[in-house]
């Protein structure tokens, strides 16, 4: 027991000591570590001192460079503004001297100008004397010899500007014909179109004599029939190797000669196998009617026709004037109106347009009354055609009056394409004869003085005595004449009754 408790008091004892140790140990360790801080502070402190004199030496630096700079600008900037103010200073100085020069000059101008106003004073009296001693002598007034000088001198000059005047006019008028000459000359070099020839019979080319007859058939059915269907006569004569399909509408006659051209190649020639080829051949004239419009606008480069428009076109393919192909024709008074109106500077889109559809009443003249140029507008109008457009077409037959440039140009280039060599096909003795039966008719009447067929024979122009024909007997002669014409002569298309009564008073002045 008491060993145990020796033993305890023992293990206290020893407890303590090794507090107490552990204690001491523990203070010493602890001073080792505060040392050891202490001098890791101090030597950061001692960077950080270095690092910062390290930077204020660098900001000192900087600082004197910066205050060296400003110095450097100010003292350069003072130099400008010393040279500156030297430069005023010797402007100052030169605008003085030239004020004061200026002002002795404006001095010596008034003097001068005083002296001026007393002599022009001088002067003026010296006038009003001289003035009423001439009125004295010539016992004429102011007024009275300014009006006499100045007749005098119109009447001298008067001559010479009426010569002068007429000169220039002559001169302009040249130059003008030579400028219109050369715009219709290439106008004509740049769109002239080749015309073919159309008649009113087809001839057909036959493989043998033999077809004659069974195009003919028994008791003439086949002919009979093919005739029947197509509108057209049939001539088959002896003439070997060919037959001639004759007939007034081109239409008619051509799709009976693709019908034809088909029954020969078939062989089988009957009316019911007939009457099927030509309604074929109605079919593709049709499509070929179609396919030349659709070319002719192609060609003109015209755009937003309407399509009827377009379709009564292509039957123009199949229309002649005087053996012209009207389409052609009128291709080339497109092509014609649209180069002069470019020359000159006017609407080119309108004159195409109005010269491609000036004749488009031919295509239906023949199922419409009336004059093609009032069918024509009557078209252009049903189809909504601008206005303008109708206004350039409708007048180149001089039927309407002419309202606007365009319209003029129209006119120019029908006639061009009408009266150009070769374009149209009329022998040269039937042209004469009729030309010189239609001024025979009219200068049969009672009163007429002389007449003239011009424009190929569609116009013919009379002249008549105005002491012996007064207005009115004017209007009625132009109606007989025209009924003349109608009754004793054949002529395609129209003629023109132009009839001029003029009064024309002639004195000489000497």
């Amino acid at each position: 027991m008491n060993q145990i408790i020796i033993l305890l008091l023992l293990g206290i004892a020893l407890l303590w000591v090794g507090a107490i140790l552990g204690y001491y140990a523990r203070q010493s360790i602890v001073k080792k570590r505060r040392g050891s801080i202490e001098a890791r502070l101090q030597k950061k402190i001692t960077q950080t001192k270095e690092e910062a004199k390290e930077i204020l030496d660098r900001a000192h630096q900087r600082a004197k460079r910066v205050v060296d700079n400003a110095q450097k600008e100010y003292d350069e900037r003072r130099n400008e503004i010393l040279k500156t103010e030297k430069i005023l200073l010797r402007r100052e100085h030169s605008l003085d001297e030239k004020i004061s020069a200026f002002e002795t000059k404006e001095k010596e101008a008034k003097e001068k100008f005083e002296k001026l106003r007393i002599m022009k004073e001088e002067i003026e009296g010296l006038r009003e004397k001289a003035k009423e001693k001439l009125e004295k002598v010539s016992s004429l007034s102011k007024e009275e010899a300014k009006k006499i000088l100045l007749d005098n001198v119109e009447n001298d000059c008067q001559k010479e500007l009426l010569e002068r005047i007429q000169k220039l006019n002559q001169e302009g008028q040249e130059k003008l014909d030579t400028q219109a000459k050369e715009i219709v000359t290439q106008a004509i070099q740049k769109y002239g179109l080749s015309q073919s020839q159309e008649i009113t019979t087809t001839t057909l080319s036959l493989p043998s004599d033999e077809i004659k007859g069974r195009i003919i058939g028994k008791e003439g059915r086949n002919i009979k029939a093919f005739e029947k269907a197509t509108g057209v006569e049939v001539i088959v004569d002896d003439t070997p190797g060919t037959i001639i399909i004759s007939g007034f509408n081109p239409i008619r006659r051509h799709i009976a000669k693709v019908a034809m051209d088909k029954l020969i190649q078939d062989g089988r020639i009957q009316p019911a196998r007939i009457e099927e080829i030509v309604n074929g051949a109605k079919e593709k004239v049709a499509e070929e009617v179609k396919q030349a419009g659709e070319k002719a606008v192609y060609e003109t480069g015209i755009i937003n026709l309407h399509p009827k428009i377009v379709q009564l076109l292509g039957r123009l393919f199949f229309r002649t004037s005087y053996g012209q192909n009207v389409l052609l024709h009128s291709i080339e008074v497109s092509l014609l109106a649209g180069a002069l109106a470019e020359e000159l500077g006017l609407n080119k889109e309108v004159a195409k347009r109005a010269g491609l559809l000036h004749d488009i009443g031919k295509a239906v003249d023949h199922q419409v009354q009336g004059s093609h140029v009032d069918i024509g507008i009557k078209i252009l109008e049903r189809f909504g055609e601008k206005k303008e457009v109708i206004d350039a077409m409708k007048s180149h037959h001089e039927e309407y009056p002419v309202e606007s440039l365009e319209a003029v140009l129209i006119n120019t280039a029908d006639a061009i394409s009408g009266a150009r060599p070769g374009a149209r096909k009329d022998t040269l003795e039937n042209y004469l004869k009729r030309l010189q039966e239609l001024e025979d008719i009219a200068v049969g009447f009672t009163g007429v003085k002389e007449a003239y067929a011009i424009q190929a024979g569609r116009e013919i122009r009379v002249f008549v005595k105005p002491e012996e024909i007064n207005d009115l007997e004017a209007y009625k002669m132009a109606k007989d004449i025209a009924a003349s014409i109608q009754e004793e002569l054949n002529y395609p298309g129209e003629i023109k009754v132009n009839l001029i009564r003029e009064t024309r008073v002639v004195e000489y002045a000497r």
